[in-house]
């Protein structure tokens, strides 16, 4: 088998169970500082929780840009170990954090040694045959996805076996293994770059900046975050107006509908990632845009939670050519000596759309309604859309006129 067939593969699984042994606890969090801090006051405990999911992100969007350089310079491979192995020692510890400030402690460093998604995109993108990014980047994604399903049905099952706390320490275990996997299995033919090619944070800023399409690329990014993230806060929320039922019944209509999104998309990113490597992948990534604003629209005027589920599911399925489009597409824009700094860069446009995502839905729903969530999403995506259209299909249409001209 081809050593970078060999190197997808094995990041498929192993990130499969990075990202299962992550999401187990984080749908929990609220609950976690509520059993085990000892936090009564509603309004107490989601302040904290939201402050504590964000603190990882904010971190990690502050030194994505530092890891990715520094992968350039000495490997893509060392920057997956040195997340893993880093990464399951914090998790760990996060069970037994004594009191909140310690929890939240344990969060930011988890953010500043995090980083094993982008240095796995990287690593893929710099291996894989130029015409297979788009199906490599998708199945890469689905499997990422998969992983995030998962983990929630594993944490709610081993909580009321064995308590919040022990599960991260399984979180830390899980990690641990993966990562020693990824260890004696993936390799990488890494050629340092030349002396020429060598640059400083600055120059990475000025150089990236100074593309027409790699900027292009990093808002679309925020906006698919957002998008993904804007109905989180205010989702179960959401479902109990629409199935008017008691507690546990919510809670499996929640996940319900959280499946039926990710499953469609599971399914749908590398049967998208193949059309991008045949049409394009600007091409998928207009289409899944406009066809995600438009299925908002409807997913605020339902009135069953079944309607809810349908949407969902069709959603997403468009949302599976988002990510992958814009992974193939930052690929064919960067050179490869700078392949990890762009990813890195672009992690921290994946951390503002993910802080920025949840703080105005859950803004929104509490001084609009949460319908308008939907329909504010909505717009933003028919904006991304306008900028994907202007930046990749009418300048270059522009371009071609004023060439013909001359």
């Amino acid at each position: 088998m081809e050593i970078w067939r060999r190197n997808l593969y094995v990041l498929c699984g192993s990130l499969f169970v990075v990202m299962v042994a992550m999401s187990m606890i984080m749908p929990f969090l609220p609950l976690y500082i509520q059993q085990d801090f000892g936090i009564d006051d509603p309004h107490q405990v989601t302040a904290w929780a939201g402050i504590i999911f964000g603190a990882n992100f904010l971190t990690a969007g502050l030194v994505s840009p530092i890891w990715g350089n520094l992968a350039d310079k000495h490997g893509r491979k060392i920057m997956i170990l040195r997340s893993g192995y880093f990464m399951s020692i914090t998790v760990a510890l996060t069970g037994f954090a004594g009191s909140l400030w310690q929890l939240l402690a344990l969060r930011l460093i988890n953010g500043l040694v995090g980083g094993i998604i982008p240095a796995s995109t990287a690593l893929v993108a710099s291996s894989v045959p130029k015409e297979r990014i788009g199906w490599a980047q998708g199945l890469l994604q689905s499997f990422i996805t998969a992983g995030t399903i998962m983990g929630p049905l594993f944490g709610g099952v081993l909580a009321n076996q064995i308590g919040f706390r022990m599960i991260f320490v399984v979180t830390g275990s899980l990690l641990l293994l993966a990562t020693l996997v990824i260890t004696f299995t993936v390799k990488e033919t890494f050629v340092p770059p030349e002396k020429k090619d060598r640059s400083s944070l600055k120059e990475d800023f000025q150089m990236i900046f100074s593309s027409k399409e790699l900027p292009a690329l990093f808002f679309v990014t925020v906006m698919i975050q957002f998008a993904l993230f804007s109905i989180v806060p205010v989702l179960p929320i959401y479902i109990s107006q629409l199935v008017s039922s008691e507690g546990a019944k919510v809670a499996l209509w929640a996940g319900i509908v959280q499946a039926a999104m990710g499953i469609a998309n599971v399914f749908a990113s590398p049967q998208l990632g193949r059309l991008g490597d045949r049409f394009g992948s600007q091409k998928v990534l207009l289409f899944a845009l406009l066809a995600a604003a438009f299925l908002f629209i409807p997913q605020g005027l339902v009135w069953t939670v079944w309607q809810l589920v349908v949407l969902r599911f069709l959603l997403g399925l468009s949302l599976g050519g988002l990510l992958p489009s814009v992974n193939a597409l930052l690929r064919r824009a960067t050179p490869a000596h700078m392949v990890s700094r762009v990813y890195g860069y672009n992690n921290s446009f994946v951390s503002i759309g993910s802080m920025l995502g949840p703080m105005i839905g859950g803004f929104m729903a509490g001084y609009v309604s949460i319908n308008g969530v939907f329909f504010m999403t909505s717009a933003f995506l028919f904006i991304n859309a306008g900028w994907v259209y202007y930046s990749f299909f009418r300048n270059k249409s522009v371009q071609s006129t004023e060439s013909g001209i001359e």
